[in-house]
């Protein structure tokens, strides 16, 4: 699984009461789509238009704003409602088997009828490809998907997950045309068909544009003509001199963080730019290889857990555009607690970490890289780890250095188990405490860090699961984060907030900024 981590700078979550999920589809279409177009810069890639591939933030960004789902997050809140569907729940006790009723005249954006087939070609079609850069790995609960008629779709799990209805109202449950895509392989041609509030009229290396799709039914009522989103390959700078020029209307994911609090500041060339900050539940940790023969050891981990001085990194690298992360869980979702806080305490102790090492029967300074990759997960990694290893050498007790090397390097030497301490993280694929845990610390997680906990695969995670009240979950959480703390394959350093830098004209980033990780370019206006 390629973790949807961006990571780039990418809360609340309610019940769903007797394992139910149920309401009425909104009667009006795209509602609007009469206002000014809107440009958009972004130093994010969007990495793919098929849905059955993309799984990084810009490709998710184009998901939900040309395709549908069955649910949707809506603004602010993270218990989906009925989109494409006219109502949704789990049909039985043990949530195993999940029914839709889809709206009535649904239709793509090609004007072709949107039928329960497409949706169960959708999520075949998904398993089935199976990319290695997809969202299949989302789905090894789902076993068939039956559709009596042609308004019913009946997904049957092969082993109860209460969080079903929040994973199919992600990218994940894109719902693609039949007649367009091959049923065995991914769409090469960079056009999409789907039924969401947008259309993609075209997509190139440096733009993507679209319109309003006037054939949308749903939820989204449209406050713009349409969205040219263009690309800046990571280049922060050209993405802040092409807002301060005039030449987009608004930047999001990408902008450094000294180039926030610069604009935030600067009355000069500051003027008619306005900062919308917005919750997020973006998360970056450190990581240790529980094979390593140094950063396996206890007590190197406990060690570095009571050096990190969270506090001082986000005022000093990140200028406070993110806060101290003490939970694996992040704050505003259900489940959070303040394990590493508890554990290890907010302010660095050398006399503790000395302990720590001197109970692992080590006496002189450990020798230590922290492995970076420069761009991936935030546009100050490199310089958020080498002060990390400042931080830890002054203690005296460690000799740590940074090395930073490109993503796809990055990748294949984690896999291959050649870093002991590294960076990664995580924006959700939807908001709920198993999506900060399972991918993490269940079977074939995607850290590759070779930590393995039965008592967390075996009882806490598949009972979390099976719980349809979410908020009953809090206690089992709580079990699975102490014992993280305690084990210690992962250090949370941060929790994001999430930014969008616009023109004074433009309106309404408000709505696009939450812990669904949804931006809805629907809500935009520009005067």
């Amino acid at each position: 699984m390629n973790m949807r981590n961006q990571w780039p700078v990418l809360p609340i979550v309610a019940g769903l009461a007797s394992g139910l999920l149920t309401g009425c589809g909104s009667d009006t279409g795209s509602s609007g789509g009469t206002g000014s177009s809107v440009v958009m810069g972004m130093s994010d890639d969007v990495l793919a238009t098929d849905p059955a591939s993309g799984y990084d933030p810009g490709s998710w960004l184009l998901f939900n704003n040309v395709f549908q789902s069955l649910l949707s997050f809506p603004n602010g809140g993270t218990e989906p409602v009925p989109e494409a569907a006219k109502e949704c729940a789990f049909t039985d006790t043990g949530t195993k088997v999940y029914k839709c009723t889809l709206q009535d005249g649904l239709k793509f954006s090609n004007g072709d009828e949107l039928t329960s087939k497409d949706v169960k070609f959708s999520f075949d079609r998904m398993l089935k490809i199976n990319d290695d850069s997809g969202p299949a790995i989302m789905f090894p609960m789902l076993g068939t998907v039956d559709t009596p008629d042609r308004k019913t779709v009946v997904f049957h799990l092969k082993y109860a997950d209460a969080t079903f209805p929040s994973k199919i109202a992600s990218g994940a449950g894109s719902i693609v045309d039949h007649r367009q895509y091959s049923a065995d392989g991914l769409r090469t041609d960079n056009a999409a068909v789907g039924s969401g509030p947008y259309k993609l009229d075209s997509f190139g290396k440096d733009k993507a544009v679209f319109s309003v799709n006037g054939n949308y039914r749903g939820t989204a009522k449209v406050k713009n003509s349409g969205v040219t989103l263009k690309f800046f390959h990571g280049d922060q700078s050209a993405l802040k001199n092409a807002l301060l020029s005039n030449r987009i209307d608004l930047a999001y994911r990408g902008l450094a963080a000294n180039d926030i609090a610069d604009i935030e500041n600067d009355t000069t060339t500051g003027q008619g730019i306005n900062v919308v900050e917005g919750t997020s539940a973006e998360v970056q940790h450190l990581v240790f290889n529980m094979d390593d023969p140094v950063a396996g050891k206890l007590g190197v981990r406990k060690a570095i857990a009571y050096l990190l001085d969270r506090e001082a990194l986000v005022n000093e690298v990140y200028q406070d555009t993110a806060t101290p992360l003490y939970s694996i869980i992040p704050a505003g979702i259900t489940g959070h607690n303040t394990s590493f806080f508890d554990t290890y305490g907010a302010r660095p102790s050398q006399s503790k970490a000395q302990a720590a090492l001197r109970a692992e029967g080590i006496t002189g300074k450990v020798k230590l890289t922290l492995w970076s990759t420069p761009s991936r997960y935030g546009p100050s990694t490199d310089q958020e780890f080498k002060a990390i290893a400042k931080q830890l050498n002054a203690s005296g007790l460690f000799d740590a250095t940074v090395k930073s090397v490109a993503f796809d390097q990055y990748e294949t030497d984690i896999a291959k188990g050649k870093y002991g301490v590294y960076v990664k993280g995580w924006v959700p694929d939807y908001p709920d405490p198993d999506n900060f845990t399972a991918p993490f610390f269940g079977k074939g997680n995607v850290l590759s860090n070779h930590f393995t906990d039965s008592t967390i695969t075996g009882q806490l995670l598949p009972k979390t699961a099976a719980e349809s009240d979410r908020s009953s979950t809090d206690s089992d959480f709580g079990r699975l984060q102490d014992r993280v703390a305690e084990e210690l394959p992962i250090i949370p350093i941060w929790q994001a907030k999430q930014y969008a830098v616009v023109r004074d004209n433009v309106y309404g980033l408000e709505y696009c900024l939450d812990a669904s990780t949804v931006f809805r370019f629907w809500e935009i206006s520009k005067s």
